[in-house]
């Protein structure tokens, strides 16, 4: 009897620790991932007011089918490591977790767009899709990803779709990833960083649109279609390029509309979103830009087109090169990476950073960035009409430019919270007379 006792003695000792053991190895790692030095910012100042959500579109030649938009999410999801992520809070910095949780659920769009996403209603992730009639819709919470990370992803969410709704592109192309589409995670603003002790962004007051408000909530789009080609000739004719000709014409309006083309104090500064990986050779799937500041400060009493836009382009031409990017993005880093910052709370760090953006902010009249020109893999080109960007309200920014190009289209999209439009219309009669053929459609806000 003394015997049995001790071998069950000895299976009760030994159990636990076994299972223990198998548990343990069931169990998959939790990943997780720093923020890149934009990121940092984002959680610090994000809210109802000022979400930090950007959308890309796309607008396919079909109704969408939502629950095979459904499968496709579901399926390219987990494909995806920079987007499979939920936002964690410690006790020094904000960082990223592995999130695993089924995808969000796709909806049916029925409010304004890019409105704070709340993760926890979102299965905490930090982007959501949506769909109207033939439009797919992508909105990312900014500390996630910049625009070619959106790019990334609504493209393969788009192909994956097709490829469900039209078996065959499946049964000829897999399910596998594009080759074109980049995964890669590193922070190439830490890998290119050099030292710099230079103060990287504008601190001055700039000129800020004001005026009556749209109802709470509301938010206005305004797309302005033009091609390529008319627009090429054009900005030929002055010596710029597109980019340049139109932050010029954004400028030229706020000067004509605002000012009434009297002399200001103020500069219209325009904040120009500059993508970094052509210059630091990166692939990166997190944010790499830095912002450059087109400025034009009227201490005259009048000035023709030709001369903003001239004023323009030399002010973005000078701080357009690697040199100056460098400078500008290894500054951001030096601070992070200063002994006294790093050891700083997290609560501590908080307040810092909202200091910096709020100065930095009323330092623009308003942003314009420019995606790029967007392209398809060939099989999937038939069903693939447009696409479209624009990003949301920030700080003394109320009217904000997004330029996007597919095919031999561009589309210039204004995002805004101004009741009055005087500044989209003189954009728009600005190209306009220059003869460049432009058709406008809104989302209503300005009609209602």
């Amino acid at each position: 009897m003394k015997k049995k006792s001790s071998k069950t003695e000895e299976t009760k000792a030994v159990l636990p620790e076994k299972k223990e053991k198998r548990k343990k190895a069931e169990q998959k790692d939790i990943r997780w991932d720093r923020l890149d030095n934009t990121a940092h910012l984002f959680p610090v100042i994000a809210g109802e007011s000022m979400s930090n959500v950007y959308r890309i579109s796309v607008t396919l030649t079909e109704m969408i089918q939502p629950e095979k938009l459904q499968e496709a999410l579901n399926l390219v999801l987990p494909k995806f490591d920079g987007f499979n992520l939920r936002l964690r809070q410690g006790l020094f910095w904000y960082y990223f977790e592995e999130n695993g949780k089924p995808a969000p659920r796709i909806r049916e769009e029925a409010s304004f767009p890019c409105r704070f996403i709340h993760q926890n209603k979102n299965h905490s992730y930090m982007f959501r899709v949506t769909y109207y009639k033939y439009r797919i819709n992508l909105e990312v919470f900014h500390v996630l990803t910049d625009g070619m990370g959106g790019v990334n992803f609504i493209k393969e969410l788009t192909y994956q779709y097709l490829r469900l709704v039209h078996p065959e592109l499946r049964n000829e192309l897999g399910d596998a990833l594009s080759s074109a589409t980049s995964l890669n995670r590193e922070d190439s603003f830490l890998k290119n960083y050099k030292k710099s002790s230079a103060k990287g962004y504008q601190t001055k007051k700039a000129y800020l649109l004001k005026g009556e408000h749209l109802r709470p909530g509301e938010f206005g789009v305004m797309h302005g279609y033009m091609q390529i080609p008319e627009l090429k000739d054009v900005c030929a004719s002055y010596g710029v390029s597109i980019n340049e000709y139109l932050v010029g014409a954004y400028i030229w309006s706020v000067y004509q509309e605002c000012l009434r083309g009297v002399p200001s104090e103020k500069p219209i500064r325009v904040a120009v979103p500059v993508n970094l990986r052509p210059y630091f050779n990166s692939i990166t799937t997190k944010n790499f830009f830095v912002m450059v500041s087109a400025e034009f400060i009227p201490t005259k009493e009048e000035y023709t087109f030709q001369e903003v836009l001239e004023i323009v382009r030399d002010s973005l031409r000078s701080q357009i090169n690697k040199e100056n990017l460098e400078r500008l993005f290894s500054y951001n880093v030096s601070n992070q990476k200063f002994p006294i910052s790093r050891a700083a709370p997290l609560f501590i760090k908080n307040i810092v950073m909202r200091y910096v953006y709020t100065t930095s902010a009323l330092a623009n009249t308003a942003t314009v960035t420019n995606i790029g020109n967007i392209t398809v893999a060939a099989p999937y080109r038939p069903y693939v009409e447009m696409f479209h960007a624009f990003i949301a309200m920030s700080k003394g920014q109320h009217l904000k430019g997004t330029i996007c190009s597919y095919g031999s289209t561009l589309v210039f999209s204004f995002s805004y919270d101004l009741a009055d439009p005087s500044v989209q219309r003189g954009f728009f009669r600005r190209l306009a007379s220059d003869g460049i053929h432009v058709e406008v459609e809104s989302n209503g806000v300005n009609y209602e």
